[in-house]
C-alpha cells in the first residue's frame, strides 16, 4: 500500500462551525513552523538535488522532496481546517550553497524535525493529527538516514572510503562475478563487519545493538564457511583492520552500521539475480533478510 495513501483519503474536519476540531494556539502556531519548515525545505532540496554528483544521488534527494511536498500540503490542510484560512508560508534561509554544507544541514535539520514533530504528535488528542505528524516523523528520520550516508560516502568518513575493491564495494564494482567470487567478497565483507563493531565495542563499550549483531553475523561466517568448504575454494586472508577507523561517535558507528547494510543488500540482490547453485542461493537469501533486519536496528540507534 502506498504510505501516504491516507492523504488522499483524508476528509477534512467538517466546517459547520460545531464539528471543528478544537485546538490550542500553541498547535496552529506549531503548525505554521512545521509549514515554513517543509516550504524551505522543498527549496532547499531542489538546490541540493541539481548539486548532487551522480544520478543516484539527484533521484534520491528528488523523492525526499516529494516526500515534504506531500507533508507540506497535509499540514496545510490540518492548518486550513483548524483556522479557516490557508496558511502563509515563509521562506526560512539558511540552506547552504554546498554541497558537502548542504548534506550536512539537511542532515541536522531532518534530525530536529523528527523530534519537533514528536512533540506536536504527543501534545494532541486528534487521532488523525497524531498519525500524521507520526508518520511524518518516520520519513524524516528516514531523510536524516540517506543524508548521513551521502555525507559519510561524499566525505569519505570512515571505512566506506578506504574499502576501495574489498568486500561489498568490490562485489558492486565487478562488472561479472562467478560464484566462488561472490563467496569471497561475501565473506571479506563479514570480516569487515567484524572489524567495524570490535572498533566500537573498544570505544564504547558492549552496545547492546552492536553486540548482538556482531553475534549473529558470527553466524553468516559460519554458513559461508561451509559453502567454501562445499566448493573447496579458500577462504580469503582477512585484511579487514586495513580498511576500518573507529567512529569519532556512537552516531557515527550507526551510521556507518547503516552504510555498511546498505551495502550488504545490494550486493545479495546482485549475486541473486545471477543463476546459482541451490545452497550459495538459499545462504545468499538468508544473509540478505539478515541484513535488512540489521539495517533497521541501526537505523532505531541512529534516530535515538
Amino acid at each position: 500500500m502506498n504510505p501516504y495513501h491516507y492523504y488522499r483519503q483524508f476528509k477534512p474536519f467538517n466546517l459547520n462551525g460545531h464539528s471543528r476540531v478544537t485546538e490550542s494556539h500553541s498547535l496552529v502556531d506549531e503548525l505554521q513552523k512545521a509549514i515554513n519548515g517543509e516550504y524551505s525545505a522543498i527549496a532547499c532540496y531542489k538546490k541540493l538535488a541539481d548539486l548532487a554528483p551522480t544520478e543516484e544521488e539527484r533521484l534520491r534527494i528528488l523523492e525526499i522532496r516529494k516526500d515534504e511536498k506531500r507533508h507540506f500540503k497535509v499540514f496545510s490542510a490540518i492548518y486550513t481546517n483548524l483556522t479557516g484560512v490557508e496558511p502563509s508560508p515563509i521562506l526560512q534561509e539558511g540552506c547552504p550553497d554546498g554541497y558537502k554544507r548542504g548534506l550536512q544541514f539537511a542532515f541536522k535539520d531532518e534530525q530536529e524535525t523528527v523530534d519537533f514533530y514528536h512533540g506536536i504528535r504527543d501534545g494532541v488528542q486528534d487521532s488523525y493529527i497524531k498519525e500524521t505528524f507520526s508518520r511524518a516523523a518516520e520519513d524524516e528520520q528516514n531523510h536524516a538516514v540517506w543524508f548521513l550516508y551521502y555525507i559519510i560516502k561524499n566525505q569519505g568518513r570512515g571505512y566506506a572510503s578506504r574499502q576501495g575493491n574489498y568486500g561489498a564495494k568490490g562485489a558492486l564494482a565487478a562488472s561479472t562475478l562467478t560464484v566462488p567470487q561472490m563467496l569471497v567478497y561475501a565473506m571479506q565483507d563479514e570480516y569487515l563487519a567484524q572489524a567495524r563493531y570490535d572498533r566500537v565495542i573498544q570505544k564504547f563499550g558492549n552496545v547492546s545493538t552492536f553486540m548482538r549483531i556482531k553475534e549473529a553475523e558470527l553466524r553468516h561466517i559460519a554458513a559461508l564457511q561451509t559453502l567454501f568448504q562445499r566448493y573447496g575454494i579458500p577462504l580469503p586472508q582477512d585484511q579487514s583492520q586495513s580498511y576500518v577507523t573507529t567512529p569519532d561517535s556512537i552516531k557515527d558507528a550507526y551510521g556507518a552500521g547503516v552504510q555498511g547494510e546498505i551495502d550488504n543488500i545490494s550486493m545479495y540482490d546482485t549475486f541473486l539475480a545471477y543463476p546459482l547453485p541451490e545452497d550459495a542461493g538459499f545462504v545468499f537469501t538468508q544473509l540478505r533478510n539478515a541484513s535488512q533486519n540489521h539495517l533497521a536496528a541501526f537505523e532505531r540507534g541512529l534516530a535515538r
